[in-house]
Parts: structure tokens; sequence; C-alpha cells
């Protein structure tokens, strides 16, 4: 089987909807809604988009959800980088690092970042991050979310552990 839409029951199920709620929302019928999440038809690149809708998704994100049930398992990789130690997990829509620094280093690349959101969340010491026109000073516990592809510098004050996000922009256009 291509495609399981199976899922649609979870989708249904964690929305707290009925069949009959979801069938309303989209003019789908029940019937078909019903055929749908035990894999005994083939939908219409119509009837996606309406159900999808429904779960403020896409119709390409609920095929992307049938087409592929299973998850995606990955090794992480090690590296070094400007006196910082990285381990790394890397995904399509996600690159994952847990960080540690010691006082002093300086890490400033951001010409490898592509059009994505960073996310940084101290979870040890502190980390000054330097941003356009702006400073901030992180400890533990704190997190900061910025556009990637400004300009900017993480410099060590205090020996520190800390997880950075690159989380790919939606191109929905």
């Amino acid at each position: 089987m291509m495609y399981d839409f199976s899922i649609l029951r979870s989708l249904r199920k964690n929305s707290s909807l009925t069949i009959a709620e979801v069938s309303e929302q989209s003019g789908v019928s029940q019937a078909v809604i019903s055929k749908l999440e035990r894999n005994q038809t083939v939908a219409e690149l119509e009837t996606l988009f309406r159900i999808a809708r429904v779960f403020d998704m896409s119709a390409a994100d609920l095929v992307a959800l049938a087409e592929s049930r299973t998850a995606h398992r990955k090794q992480a990789g090690h590296r070094v980088q400007s006196g910082f130690t990285f381990d790394e997990v890397l995904y399509d829509n996600v690159k994952c690092l847990y960080g540690e620094g010691r006082s002093g280093d300086l890490l400033s690349r951001p010409e490898v970042h592509g059009d994505d959101f960073e996310i940084c969340w101290v979870l040890d010491g502190i980390v000054e991050i330097s941003l356009p026109g702006e400073t901030h000073h992180l400890g533990p516990g704190e997190s900061i979310q910025f556009d990637a592809v400004l300009e900017h510098a993480y410099h060590i004050i205090e020996d520190c552990r800390l997880i950075i996000l690159h989380i790919k922009k939606s191109r929905r256009f």
C-alpha cells in the first residue's frame, strides 16, 4: 500500500473530533472519511485538501503523513568548531546541536545558515549572543529565537552547555 490514511483516525481523535464533525467541517461525506480511515478507498486531491484544512494542515502535509508512517532514525555526528564541541543530528527540516563551550570561546559563522530560525537554549553557564543592534546574556534555563540569516555571534562568558536548533522556515508560496 503506497499511502496509509489510517493516520486520519489518529488526527481526528487527537483533535477530539467525531467522523460527523470532520464531515461537517470539511464537506466530505462521513462514508468517505470512514473508508479513508480504514484504507478502503483512494481520495482525490480536493477531498484531501478539504480534510487537511480541518486539522490546520496542507494537503501535502497530510499526504506526507500518509506516505511515511515510520520514524526517521539517525546517528549523531560530532565536530569541533572555534573551541566549541558539538554533537549534531540533521534532518530535512531541523538541525539539532548539543554544544559545549569554554569561557572565552567565540563562534561566529552566520554564512553557513540557510533561511532558518535559530533557537539557543542554555543548559549551564552564561552565553552572550550578539545580533545586529542588540546583545543578550543568557543563563541556565534561558533561551532565545532569532532569524539565523542575521549576522550573529556566540561568546562564552562562563563554561556552558547549550542546545541550538536550526528550523527551516515554511515555504508556502
